[in-house]
């Protein structure tokens, strides 16, 4: 935690290798590499270079397990928003946010990673899980954040309002 920052009150990380939706592609994929493989009547290279792409993709999405794609941190006063490809955070100030509820982010099972996607007069924020914090502020933004416990984050948010 930064000494120039207020006290941090919850953390989620969230990672890609959760995601349904990623991970049900790089199943297909190696799945087909392995068929392919497997079919192939005379094994050459090429042949080979399927198995080996096949084992590959596996790899992947273990180590896409350990990667955070979305941080949700609530500090004394605000909520940060952030994740590991750019160096832009999010901040969303308690004193803005007109009202806060708990949701469910989509009602299709596959969703796509999302990091400030402004889409469907709404700033989705998603990684994985089928939860979500619906924020409206003060100044008719809206925002769809998904988490895994969003009752803790609207907790505190109303702690800290007061």
């Amino acid at each position: 935690m930064d000494t120039g920052m207020s006290a941090l009150k919850y953390d989620e990380k969230q990672t890609l290798g959760y995601n349904s939706y990623s991970t049900s592609r790089r199943t297909v994929l190696a799945i087909f590499c392995f068929v392919a493989y497997y079919y192939t009547e005379n094994r050459s290279q090429d042949a080979d270079l399927l198995f080996v792409v096949g084992i590959f993709i596996l790899l992947l999405s273990i180590a896409l397990i350990f990667v955070t794609y979305l941080r949700i941190s609530l500090t004394d006063s605000e909520i940060i928003l952030s994740n590991l490809w750019n160096n832009k955070k999010i901040k969303l100030s308690y004193s803005e946010i007109q009202s806060i509820e708990a949701t469910v982010y989509s009602k299709y099972h596959l969703n796509n990673p999302a990091f400030n996607v402004h889409q469907d007069g709404q700033i989705k924020f998603y990684a994985a899980g089928s939860q979500a914090v619906k924020i409206a502020l003060k100044n008719g933004e809206n925002y769809l954040i998904g988490s895994y416990h969003p009752d803790r984050i609207i907790q505190i948010v109303k702690e800290q309002s007061k």
